[in-house]
């Protein structure tokens, strides 16, 4: 019997990345020993923001959703004993693409590796941050040219390595429908390519379209985001090959590397994300004609905190046992011919198609940022109100919630807690860093870059010698925003009321009757302190208080603590509610009640959300915090009325 040729499998990778650079690399190092084929490096805040982390933006945000880098030593920790020249890298990282990218180069060098023959990706892709993720720095345009800045340089000294990875993941996440996620992607895409047409050499150009890659999310609709993957993969085929004119069929190819869906994680009974796991990756390796080339699995418990390398390890195993145990690398497309899958994948294309009409009349992506952040909100607005009806069903939430205790959430290490003495050991080892640098080097290294930034040369090359010479990941970040400009992307939430106050009555009632004994219209002040740009779930609050008929304030992420005591004081607020998603809660909300209750706003009713385990709960309410809310607490109109409760002078009289 003729054995069966099998695939080659995907790459296996585990996002990670914490605390500091040296237990990263234990970490990277022991998922290595345990079969991952890949990295995929998580950086933390400051670092994705261009700030060092002892900047007062990073305070409390260090080390906590990913490894702090800050200079090329840090960098070179990071990769201690891992060869690069024999490694697959990808690096999440956006606004300080070019500079972690030249740190990679510069660690290379020091390894003695080929720095043509390095692979890897930097996800570089800028748009998406102003819709969904917000680690952005600098107004799209100059952002433009630095995305296209990467791949210019790439052609010519790293030609294996992908500059672009357009991430429509974070796009999901913040409510894209597919068609929306389809057209959203493949607009930045083109946005980027047409850009970079100005930058290489003709000849060059096709092979630099097959460099551009992407990086997709994968939900629970299992046939729909599989035949998402296919639409992704006709519709790249065809802008290619018209828009182009790429001829190639092997430059026009769909390439791409995944993240299953971590929205969908349930906080409740989490033993289910498994499955759920499981099932959305079985959508992006089915389809031999449109399998991911890289796969990452979040954990089953990341909806609670921060996994432990044993749960990385358990969505790992995942992965092996798909590739290995199973016969799917055996098989030609099972789904081609398929009726009801070519159905749905034409409509996908259809309304994708005519999403992406709508965008190129206004100009392209960049033009159309503040439309495509609208219809995000809108669209994740209408995906929330299905669960809290209960026409969407999410088992174990709104559906089936009677459920054993799971032994699996049980005792203290249930969650891996972030080093507590992390930040101070960074900080400390920054300023030594500064000290033992040569400072000369680092002013000539930064003036050459801020030349460069001003005259338009490739941002590239003097980012590469700074790194060398031992410049700060803030101190290039603050040149480029001396340069460019900083920019604060729209919210997406109209200040006009929605469509959806169905349901809504008796609630707009409540906030009619406490505005009167206020004397004027209930005023909610939504903020996000820190440096987290996961804006979705304040974005989703802020239009609920619009539609509830409170006066709200949002004015978006990044701000300080200062600054939304401020804001309270000079508009009265008569409820504050802060949204943290980075775990930086506890040092965050601490500083801001503080300074509340210096300004005389200490009777202003403060409430948190964010992935806030019980025992951080509990110390925020002990420095004084009103109501606490994590991603079980689903049922906006819920929070609503306790906003309203909050600000009701009944209540305060009765305390």
């Amino acid at each position: 019997m003729t054995e069966m040729k099998k695939d080659r499998p995907w790459l296996f990778r585990t996002y990670a990345g914490h605390s500091t650079a040296r237990a990263s690399n234990a970490l990277y190092r022991g998922n290595l020993a345990k079969g991952q084929t890949g990295l995929s490096v998580a950086f933390d805040l400051p670092t994705q923001t261009g700030y060092d982390s002892d900047h007062e933006l990073a305070a409390g945000e260090v080390g906590k959703v990913g490894v702090p880098i800050a200079h090329l030593g840090d960098m070179r920790t990071l990769f201690q004993d891992i060869p690069l020249e024999q490694m697959n890298t990808s690096m999440t990282i956006n606004a300080t693409a070019p500079w972690l990218l030249a740190l990679y180069i510069a660690v290379a060098g020091e390894q003695g590796a080929d720095i043509s023959a390095l692979q890897g990706t930097v996800q570089n892709d800028i748009i998406k941050e102003y819709l969904s993720r917000g680690t952005y720095i600098c107004p799209p345009e100059p952002s433009l040219r630095m995305i296209t800045d990467v791949a210019a340089y790439t052609r010519e000294h790293l030609p294996k390595w992908n500059p672009m990875n357009v991430c429509s993941y974070h796009l999901q996440e913040a409510g894209a429908t597919p068609e929306e996620e389809l057209a959203f992607a493949l607009a930045t895409a083109t946005a980027v390519l047409d850009d970079l047409k100005t930058k290489v050499p003709a000849a060059h150009f096709p092979a630099m379209v097959g460099r551009i890659s992407f990086f997709v999310n994968a939900g629970i609709r299992f046939v729909t985001e599989m035949c998402k993957m296919r639409a992704f993969v006709e519709l790249w085929d065809q802008i290619t090959q018209e828009r182009y004119g790429v001829d190639n069929p092997k430059f026009r190819r769909f390439r791409y590397g995944v993240q299953v869906n971590s929205l969908g994680l349930t906080e409740q009974q989490p033993e289910n994300n498994v499955y759920r796991i499981l099932i959305e990756m079985l959508a992006v390796t089915l389809s031999k004609n449109a399998r991911a080339r890289a796969v990452q699995l979040p954990a089953w418990n990341e909806a609670l905190g921060l996994p432990r390398p044993w749960d990385q390890q358990w969505s790992l195993r995942m992965q092996q046992i798909m590739a290995f145990e199973t016969d799917l690398l055996e098989y030609d497309d099972l789904f081609d011919g398929n009726p009801a899958v070519e159905r749905k994948v034409n409509a996908l294309k259809k309304g994708a198609l005519a999403e992406l009409a709508q965008i190129d009349a206004m100009g392209g992506a960049v033009g159309a940022i503040e439309y495509m952040k609208s219809r995000l909100v809108e669209s994740n607005a209408a995906r929330i109100a299905g669960i809290e009806d209960g026409d969407t069903t999410v088992v174990g939430v709104n559906r089936f919630t009677q459920a054993e205790d799971s032994p699996l959430t049980a005792g203290e290490e249930a969650i891996m807690i972030a080093d507590a003495d992390a930040e101070a050991d960074q900080v400390a080892r920054l300023a030594a860093w500064r000290t033992a640098r040569d400072a000369d080097a680092v002013r000539a290294a930064l003036s050459d870059l801020r030349q460069a930034a001003r005259d338009g040369t490739n941002i590239m090359p003097a980012s590469v010698a700074a790194a060398r010479a031992g410049v700060t990941t803030g101190e290039w970040g603050e040149v480029m925003r001396q340069a460019f400009g900083q920019y604060r992307a729209p919210t997406g939430v109209s200040p006009n009321p929605s469509n959806r106050t169905e349901g809504l009555e008796e609630i707009r009632a409540r906030v009619d009757t406490v505005s009167d004994r206020l004397g004027r219209r209930l005023k909610f002040l939504i903020g996000k302190p820190g440096l987290d740009g996961h804006s979705n779930g304040a974005e989703q609050i802020a239009a609920r208080a619009r539609d509830c008929g409170m006066d709200f304030t949002y004015e978006g992420i990044r701000l300080t603590p200062a600054e939304i005591t401020a804001a309270a004081k000079e508009q009265k607020a008569h409820v504050v509610g802060l949204s943290i998603l980075s775990g930086s809660h506890l040092p965050l909300v601490e500083d801001l009640m503080r300074q509340m209750a210096a300004a005389g706003l200490g009777d202003i009713p403060v409430i948190v959300g964010g992935i806030i385990p019980e025992e951080d709960a509990e110390s925020l309410r002990a420095m004084g915090v009103a109501a606490v809310y994590t991603p079980k607490d689903f049922e906006l109109n819920r929070i609503m009325m306790d906003v309203v409760a909050l600000a009701d002078p009944l209540r305060l009289a009765a305390e």
